[in-house]
Order: C-alpha cells, then structure tokens, then sequence
C-alpha cells in the first residue's frame, strides 16, 4: 500500500509542477490551486509513504516521479525537446528506481 501511496506522491508533484509551469503563461487562480494543492498534496503523501518505505528509497522515487513525469509531460505537451538521447536518460532514471524497489527490505 505505501508503494501505491508513493506514486501517487509523485504523480501530485508533477501536479504542483504543472500549476508552475502553467502559472508562468497564465496568472490565475486555478494554475495557483494546482501549484499550491499539487505540492501539498504530494508532501503529505510522500510522509504517509516514508513510514514503511525507508527516507532514502522514498525520497528517491518520489524525486523520479517528478522527473519523469515532468518530462513527460513537457514532451507531450509543451513542445519540448523529444531527443533520443533524452530519452535514453529518462529510461536509466526508471530503471534506478526499478533497483530500489528490488532492493528495498
């Protein structure tokens, strides 16, 4: 369960991420609520997480989440850059966490 919590974790950070980026074009309210409420909501998950997952290995995927994802995202949809070699980068950062779950006790 701590494992689903976490990518949840994740997934509200690229949220708060998103509000960022949106708040940077469009000065409203709702870019505001997702910065604000992303980050919230992804910190306190993050916490309920690290109570059985250890800091280090927590920290660590809930930070490749927001990487990934982030990326993801600003490929799909903000017209970033979709190099191979950026990739590549992306799939040794998911890899990395695919380690620590397999090595998490």
């Amino acid at each position: 369960m701590a494992w689903i919590v976490l990518v949840f974790a994740g997934l509200f950070e690229v949220v708060g991420v998103l509000g960022m980026n949106r708040l940077k074009v469009k000065k409203d309210k709702m870019s505001l609520v997702l910065l604000i409420g992303g980050f919230i909501v992804s910190f306190l998950l993050l916490s309920i997480a690290m109570k059985s997952i250890s800091m280090g290995t927590a920290y660590a995927v809930w930070t490749a989440i927001g990487t990934v994802g982030g990326t993801l995202v600003g490929m799909l949809f903000y017209g970033e850059s979709r190099q191979i070699r950026r990739i590549f980068f992306l799939s040794l950062v998911v890899g990395a966490v695919i380690g620590l779950k397999v090595l998490e006790h």
